[in-house]
């Protein structure tokens, strides 16, 4: 049965939890894939899987047909934003059918923990100020045309109607959409202090005051436009300000989701499924083949070989024998094991990894922006003013209370942080524009200014300045009939080396030769018989062959002499000029890696990176990154892997491409939408111009309150003159900071 995702009666078993689709490049470029997106997941879903790979209407569609097609699976919902399906299926549905059935299909599938996603969801914030920008938008339209006709003459009735029309417009307008200020002010009053949000109150409740006041006396001047107008330039800057930090989620709570729920214990000889959390040291699992490891442990019996690139990074799996320690999330290749379990839960190796993270995270939110900065100093020096003018004038005019609180409401609003509210995330908004084009998503607001604070980038080696696929360098060295042999042998094993080279005979022409008994040896390799002689292709020990420096497979045909078939990982493009751009503007470089030295240093040289790290653990990425910044270094790192993942948290600022591990992806700031590196250069000068452009903005508020400030005090700007001046402020920011488009 196929399903369409728009489809009304595929939406109606399910309850939808909104989410933003900002998130999402295809979202952006294809309003029905935005529609998709926005359709959410289903609650209450019992299988989740991670779909790194999805990225367009057409990857939700294949999904979730595929995933419907599956026997006992009740519904399928894809959430094209956070790249996951959730399955509604029934109890004897297994999660790893579903990840092998996208697989056949070309998509990439993780099981994720439900549990431990319930917080990374999209709020309802955005939408909730983008509501109240509207409304605040729509009435201050319509009191300002009211306002037009009273300042063309209208007077005494019909003055005293259009304001208390006004009045009628602006009073639940302004309680309605002021709410974000007002529920923040009394916050920081209630803990002692004097934030922004208290001068910004005090305004708009000054001016609604002094309008009604005069309303209800027939006074000539009422102000419910400049309340209006307040609010709405004030939520244009609120709601510039959250879209910046929206799509940032959290990285620890994907992580830990990324731990296998289940695992499959020997009791008494039988296989029993039990959740991850119940394993103790000293148990027996056993892991299939295409598995990965739920626990710490130790190899009792089996033979194979395990992934281990997410944790550290090196592109070549390692043979597993009796004996062998593995750790959570590595992943099983080629035969099954059996591991006595020496850490679990908590205590495993990949938790330990979600806590760096978390600690790094926690570390990196104490940054503090410029806008920060500039709202501390700020905010005592308004109520200071403001206080003043009115003590001021009441008591130069002999206690003309009237006047006083008139002066003391225009120098609020006069003072009001609207252009400093727009000064950041105006240009953010800006740049943030002008680097999607480019390729690159900023997920978090303070990235750019972090980014323009580097001197120092490290980079990771595998997935990140290559593209993590081996290529036989070599296969013009094989006489015909070789090449068809190793093909056919190839074709036998699911090893990343025997794939890659499948492929690039085919690309060749090669046809596999005609093979029998063929057999995958565990933790060796592949063997066959062709024309009565033994073949033979794996290790170089197996084979009888002599170990090389560099990554290799081995071609043995009868008692021919072994023939070794030598690979090299593949240049990501725009890697050369993304390190050439960035030395270029006077930043060190370094490359660090978890593969061997013979791979890392070779590819340094290749780059023109002279400072280069290998063989490095993930703990150990991460303390070279705390040991540059405590020697004064501000640190870019680059990565895509889980094991990159506790070093991108740490750094000052962070970028992984998108084809990066979710948990990878979500611990960096800005992420790569393209396989091309070289933006990353210019993401680095763009965001120098970008905080160049912020001081800019600061300068324009600081001389716009130099000007209008004494204005305000010596009672020369009503309220409404101090809203429009107040607003004219916010509008040259802004244009200022569109000079970066």
């Amino acid at each position: 049965m196929s399903v369409s995702p728009a489809s009304p009666s595929h939406s109606e078993p399910f309850e939808d939890e909104h989410v933003s689709a900002s998130a999402c490049p295809a979202c952006i470029a294809a309003p029905s894939a935005e529609q998709m997106a926005k359709s959410g997941d289903i609650k209450g879903a019992r299988i989740m899987l991670s779909l790194p790979t999805a990225h367009c209407a057409v990857c939700i569609t294949d999904v979730e047909r595929e995933l419907m097609k599956q026997p006992g699976v009740k519904s399928a919902r894809v959430n094209l934003t956070l790249k996951r399906a959730s399955v509604d299926a029934a109890g004897d549905v297994e999660p790893a059918g579903l990840i092998a059935a996208l697989d056949k299909i070309g998509y990439e599938a993780h099981e994720l923990d439900p549990g431990m996603l319930s917080a990374t969801e999209a709020d309802k914030r955005g939408r909730d100020l983008l509501m109240r920008m509207g409304v605040a938008g729509f009435a201050m339209m319509n009191i300002m045309m009211l306002s037009i006709a009273v300042w063309s003459g209208a007077q005494d009735s019909t003055r005293d109607l259009f304001h208390w029309i006004s009045a009628a417009i602006a009073l639940p307008t302004t309680i309605f959409a002021g709410q974000p200020f007002f529920a923040n002010a009394w916050a920081s009053l209630r803990g002692g202090r004097l934030g922004m949000d208290v001068p910004i109150s005090l305004a708009i409740l000054l001016a609604l005051g002094i309008s009604l006041f005069e309303t209800m006396h027939s006074g000539a001047h009422a102000y419910f436009e400049a309340a209006t107008m307040l609010t709405f330039f004030l939520l244009v800057g609120r709601y510039l300000d959250y879209r910046t930090r929206a799509v940032a989620r959290s990285a620890a709570e994907e992580l830990a989701a990324l731990e296998v729920p289940r695992a499959t214990v020997l009791r008494d000889g039988e296989e029993v499924t039990v959740p991850v959390s119940e394993l103790v040291p000293g148990d027996l699992i056993r892991v299939r083949p295409g598995g990965r490891i739920p626990a710490d442990g130790e190899v009792t019996e089996g033979q194979s070989e395990s992934d281990r690139s997410l944790l550290t990074g090196e592109s070549l799996p390692v043979q597993v024998l009796p004996g062998m320690a593995l750790s959570a999330g590595e992943v099983n290749l080629t035969g099954p094991l059996t591991l006595r379990v020496t850490a679990a839960g908590r205590d495993s190796s990949l938790h330990r990894m979600a806590d760096l993270v978390a600690m790094a995270e926690s570390a990196k939110t104490k940054y503090t922006s410029l806008a920060e900065r500039a709202a501390r100093a700020y905010a005592p020096i308004v109520h200071i003013l403001s206080f003043s003018a009115f003590c001021a004038w009441a008591w130069i005019t002999g206690g003309d209370f009237r006047l006083a609180v008139n002066i003391a409401a225009a120098v609020l609003i006069i003072t009001c942080p609207c252009a400093l509210g727009l000064a950041v995330p105006a240009v953010v908004t800006a740049a943030s524009g002008k680097l999607f084009r480019k390729g690159l998503l900023i997920k978090d607001g303070t990235a750019l200014e972090r980014m323009a604070e580097i001197d120092t980038v490290v980079f990771d080696k595998t997935g990140t300045l290559t593209m993590g696929a081996p290529r036989p360098q070599n296969l013009s060295d094989l006489s015909p009939e070789a090449l068809s042999v190793a093909m056919a042998l190839a074709e036998g094993s699911s090893h990343p080396l025997a794939r890659a080279l499948h492929e690039a005979a085919a690309v060749q022409g090669g046809v596999p030769a005609t093979l029998s008994d063929l057999r995958e040896v565990p933790g060796y390799g592949v063997e066959g018989v062709w024309q009565g002689q033994r073949v033979r292709l794996g290790r170089a020990n197996w084979i009888g062959a002599a170990e090389g420096a560099t990554t290799a497979t081995h071609l043995a045909i009868g008692e021919t002499t072994p023939i070794s078939i030598r690979f090299a990982d593949t240049l990501r493009t725009g890697a050369e000029e993304a390190v050439a751009g960035l030395k270029a503007q006077g930043k060190q470089v370094w490359l660090v890696s978890g593969d061997v030295e013979g791979a890392v240093s070779d590819l340094a040289a290749r780059l023109g990176i002279d400072t280069y790290r290998a063989g490095a653990l993930p703990a150990e990425k991460a303390q070279l990154v705390s040991d540059l910044t405590q020697q004064g270094h501000r640190v870019l790192m680059v990565g895509d892997g889980l094991n990159d993942t506790a070093a991108l948290a740490a750094a000052h600022v962070s970028v992984s491409p998108a084809s990066a591990l979710d948990a990878a992806r979500t611990a960096s700031d800005i992420v790569l939408l393209g396989k091309d590196l070289a933006p990353v250069s210019d993401a680095a000068s763009i965001s120098v111009r970008a905080r160049r452009r912020i001081k800019q903005n600061f300068g324009i508020s600081i001389v716009y309150n130099i000007i209008a400030v004494p204005l305000a005090l010596t009672g020369l700007a009503t309220p409404l003159m101090a809203a429009l001046a107040m607003s004219a402020s916010s509008i040259t920011v802004s244009l200022n900071s569109l000079r970066l488009r």
